[in-house]
Order: C-alpha cells, then sequence, then structure tokens
C-alpha cells in the first residue's frame, strides 16, 4: 500500500484496485489516467476531481495538496 503525503486509506486501496502500489506506478500512469481509472471502477459514486488529482500529484511531489503552484493545479483540471 502506498505510504505519501495526501494519500489515505481509501485512496491508498482505490489506487491498488488499478494496479498502483508505489509512487513509480502512479508517476507512470500520471494522476490524470488513475483518477479517470477511478473513476470507471466507481461510476455511481461521487469521487471529487480537484481533492484527488491534487491529492495524487502532491503525493508524487512530496507536497501537502494544498501546497501545489496554482500552475499544476490548472494544468491538471484543464
Amino acid at each position: 500500500m502506498i505510504k505519501a503525503k495526501n494519500i489515505g486509506k481509501t485512496i491508498a486501496k482505490r489506487l491498488n484496485e488499478i494496479e498502483v502500489f508505489t509512487l513509480a506506478d502512479l508517476a507512470e500512469m500520471t494522476p490524470k489516467v488513475a483518477y479517470q481509472k477511478i473513476r470507471e471502477k466507481y461510476p455511481d459514486k461521487i469521487i471529487p476531481k480537484c481533492y484527488y488529482l491534487y491529492s495524487l500529484q502532491g503525493a508524487l511531489m512530496n507536497l501537502d495538496w494544498r501546497e501545489l503552484p496554482k500552475e499544476i493545479k490548472a494544468g491538471l483540471i484543464d
């Protein structure tokens, strides 16, 4: 299970379900693709786009999701 900033039990479980077990796996897949796969796996659940994308990118950068630079946040949401 991934142990990183912004990655709690629920996000870690959902990442594992889409075959993401390490930060390297997440970097290879990219936060955008990981988010999309999680959404596809849980079509009836509300999966907050900004929170998930920022959390996943923050984990890769070892930053709290609230500390991501604005330009990175904007690039994730496009």
